[in-house]
């Protein structure tokens, strides 16, 4: 069986495991079926998530000319403090930044490797923790806009990491640690228009990962170097597919390259 088109990043359900989902223009693949069974992945070209046009992608599924023209890749993506839509003050199209900034964003610290920090869309839970690859997330504030969501997590950062070690995480490598009680310290450290927002939920969301194994050594697969693989699909965590030889392929990092699947 074949399938083809242009790589986005995995839909997942939130489950017992986590269901995962490779969507395509002409189907979809429910990846938690292949495990132990063999797939051959072929690049085939690219296709810009923005503007749909054969053009080499650049960053996050999108072509140059794109990624420095899109509001959906501002700076402030990336960094939510540099949001300004609560200012009405445009960056690249304010009635896009009004609608993804003005509505309620979360602060979590998760569990991936070590404790880490951030930020998210509250639409976007547990999604978010899900592409992280964490096994344990908690909010720490809900707040109305990005803005304040940035500079507590600019706050937090002083504290706990923001960036997952993604090695550890492919390995199943972590502390363990009381979420609850890490997310406790926290109060005295948030801006104080933030204050009002802090959680006191003593829930801890678990995530449980398709996962036949772990790989004891991480090798990524580069669809620029390697256009064609082959393997027997082991895992699936985060946004990465892992295989039976220790290869791992993250596919958010190939959004907008068109590949041909075959079962």
């Amino acid at each position: 069986m074949i399938y083809q088109g242009t790589l986005t990043k995995m839909q997942t359900e939130y489950g017992t495991p986590i269901q995962y989902y490779l969507v395509f223009d002409s189907g979809f693949l429910h990846l938690n079926q292949l495990l132990g069974k063999e797939l051959t992945i072929e690049f085939q070209g690219y296709q810009c998530l923005n503007c749909g046009k054969a053009k080499k992608i650049f960053r996050q599924g999108f072509c140059y000319d794109c990624f420095m023209s899109s509001p959906a890749v501002g700076d402030w993506i990336m960094k939510p403090e540099l949001s300004t839509a609560h200012l009405d003050i445009a960056d690249r199209d304010l009635d896009y930044e009004k609608r993804v900034q003005l509505q309620p964003h979360v602060v979590y610290l998760a569990l991936s490797s070590e404790v880490k920090v951030g930020v998210t869309r509250k639409t976007q839970v547990p999604t978010r923790w899900i592409d992280q690859g964490a096994v344990q997330a908690i909010p720490v504030v809900e707040v109305p806009n990005r803005y304040l969501a940035g500079i507590t997590e600019v706050a937090l950062k002083n504290h706990f990491a923001d960036k997952t070690n993604w090695q550890k995480m492919l390995k199943n490598e972590y502390l363990n640690t009381d979420l609850v009680a890490e997310r406790n310290k926290v109060f005295d450290w948030l801006p104080q228009e933030v204050k009002p927002y802090f959680s006191t939920t003593e829930k801890i969301i678990l995530l449980d990962f398709p996962v036949v194994h772990y790989p004891l050594k991480v090798s990524s697969l580069n669809l620029d170097k390697t256009p064609q693989f082959s393997g027997k699909l082991s895992g699936i965590k985060g946004q990465y597919l892992f295989f039976e030889d220790g290869t791992v392929f993250n596919v958010r990092t190939y959004e907008g390259y068109v590949v041909k699947i075959s079962l």
